[in-house]
């Protein structure tokens, strides 16, 4: 028991709805996927709980069809901002007040109706505005997203329970676990619906009132998902939600007195200039603020000569290729000895020649779509360019066609040069570069794993024998914050493999987890004595 109540009860993941031809929740996905192709939604701020239009508008569309408009938008300007903070302000108590079990209540139901009703809403949204397959939008929009209301749920209750063991005599020793003073600034990212709505509750989870920027290429599905908030009940104020210019946004809330923490996930260069953002305005602040961030990564598989070629490749083809590239997990560099070279090489042309790329709103058995804007489509055909230029060997890919939508295809390089650009640059998109090693120099090679990139987030190693995973572990214990022995680098889940990392990969706070909880309570030691000390002298006085 806990304040008089029963223990949360443990969670376990959201099942994975399959979206077989025929199945009933393909045919009710698709029938959402319709409706809101035909339509442009129009996508308010939330401030205070009002639905604010602020006339500076922009246009979210499909990736995968440009010319397809999904949502009017309306971005925040200077005085939206101020406004959010002082709302949020204004609620700060109440929420803090509200007892635990209460706020978890409304995010439990915050899962229930994502996991329901809002399930097609929201992998449409992700869907249409992000071009993630079916597949993809299934385990990141729906499935992550409720597993980390569930599972946030019962790491604060494991928090909330932590409490001194030991209280002598007549006092009682206690730990409360205050918010933060002020409010927290939640900059979300395009690539994971999921993310979108974990940074902003997990703080507001453990009672801190939130501004939540997400990305304007997400603003589709970060919409329905505010909505799925509003209608569990969270309360006016408690999460704004702020589209738009997000260095508008973070230059208004980081100069308030009562900023007290940022959570991000995003480029390690745009991490590099908020922080640097809160150490020019440290005097201003009430207190030190709390900086969360996860920064993307350069993730590696490295392939010892005992492997076996055949799980290698499905490993690489689905670690590279799932969502385009653009997870921060994905895999874009691999080592490769020379006796398994051939078979892999012709096992990932095998499989890139069977994948399917184009509509994933219109044909939900498209395996890839296309990546998220312009911007990146030039940075990845630019970089497939000047790899033919530098005379690197294209194993398979290389297309790019920004006709429809902006697609880039699965692209495989392999350079003689392991510090060649694409082996060290984060590229955020489906272009692999292989680098290939002579058999006899397996521990040279993960040197190299360990010291090319400069971000540490997730890796994976593939070898036959545990005394050469237990090496591989050993000597790569600071490249990935997520490691992986035989399996593909991503996919991490919920209450399974907590995420983050390290180096340029951000501050390791492990998403879906209550380290990350942690980061968002200031505990107060209370002691009370019960019985007056009534003499001042000690025994050795005499």
């Amino acid at each position: 028991m806990l304040d008089g109540h029963p223990r949360i009860p443990t969670p376990t993941n959201e099942p994975i709805q399959g979206y077989a031809p025929g199945s009933p929740e393909r045919a009710s996905l698709e029938a959402r996927i319709r409706t809101m192709s035909a339509e442009t939604a129009d996508c308010p701020m939330v401030i205070g709980g009002r639905e604010v239009r602020s006339g500076e508008t922009f246009v979210q569309t499909s990736p995968h069809r440009h010319s397809n408009e999904l949502a009017t938008v309306h971005g925040a300007r200077r005085s939206d901002v101020e406004e959010a903070i002082d709302s949020a302000l204004s609620v700060a108590d109440d929420w803090a007040s509200m007892p635990w079990r209460d706020r978890s209540a409304i995010f439990l139901k915050s899962a229930e109706l994502i996991a329901g009703p809002y399930r097609d809403a929201i992998n449409a949204s992700t869907i249409l505005g992000q071009s993630k397959s079916v597949q993809q939008a299934e385990i990141d929009a729906a499935c992550e997203l409720v597993d980390f209301l569930r599972f946030n749920v019962h790491y604060a209750e494991q928090i909330y329970r932590e409490q001194p063991m030991y209280s002598p005599g007549a006092t009682w020793n206690q730990l409360d676990w205050r918010p933060l003073e002020g409010f927290v600034l939640a900059i979300t990212p395009f690539n994971f619906t999921a993310i979108g709505g974990n940074l902003p509750t997990a703080p507001a989870m453990m009672g801190n009132v939130v501004l939540w920027k997400p990305s304007e290429k997400q603003a589709l599905s970060a919409h329905y998902t505010m909505e799925a908030f509003r209608e569990a009940g969270v309360p006016d104020g408690v999460i704004n939600m702020l589209h738009g210019d997000g260095a508008r946004v973070s230059d208004v809330a980081m100069a308030h007195e009562s900023f007290a923490g940022l959570h991000f996930t995003g480029s390690s260069t745009v991490l590099k200039s908020l922080w640097k953002k809160a150490g020019d305005n440290l005097d201003r602040y009430r207190t030190y603020p709390r900086i969360v961030g996860e920064s993307g990564g350069k993730d590696f598989v490295a392939v010892h000569p005992s492997a076996e070629a055949e799980p290698v490749v499905i490993a690489l083809a689905r670690a590279a290729f799932e969502y385009q590239g653009q997870k921060c997990s994905a895999a874009s560099r691999a080592y490769i000895p020379e006796s398994l070279w051939p078979e892999i090489r012709d096992g990932i042309r095998e499989v890139v020649g069977q994948i399917t790329m184009g509509d994933v709103g219109e044909d939900l058995s498209t395996f890839m779509g296309a990546v998220i804007d312009e911007g990146a489509f030039k940075k990845h055909r630019d970089a497939i360019e000047q790899a033919k230029a530098d005379g690197l060997e294209i194993v398979c890919g290389g297309g790019t066609d920004d006709s429809v939508g902006w697609f880039v295809e699965p692209t495989v390089l392999r350079t003689d040069d392991p510090h060649y650009d694409t082996m060290e640059r984060e590229l955020f998109g489906p272009i692999l570069t292989v680098y290939v090693y002579e058999d006899s120099k397996w521990e040279e090679t993960l040197d190299l794993v360990d010291s090319t990139s400069a971000y540490a987030l997730t890796g994976s190693v593939f070898a036959h024998e545990r005394k050469t995973l237990m090496e591989a572990s050993h000597r790569l214990r600071n490249a990935a914050g997520n490691f992986y022995l035989n399996d593909k680098p991503t996919g991490s889940v919920v209450g399974q493999q907590p995420f983050g990392g390290a180096r340029a990969s951000g501050t390791n706070d492990k998403a879906g987890s209550f380290l990350n909880l942690l980061r968002w309570v200031s505990p107060r030691s209370i002691k009370e004595n019960f019985v007056p000390v009534l003499d001042w002298t000690y025994p050795h006085m005499g």
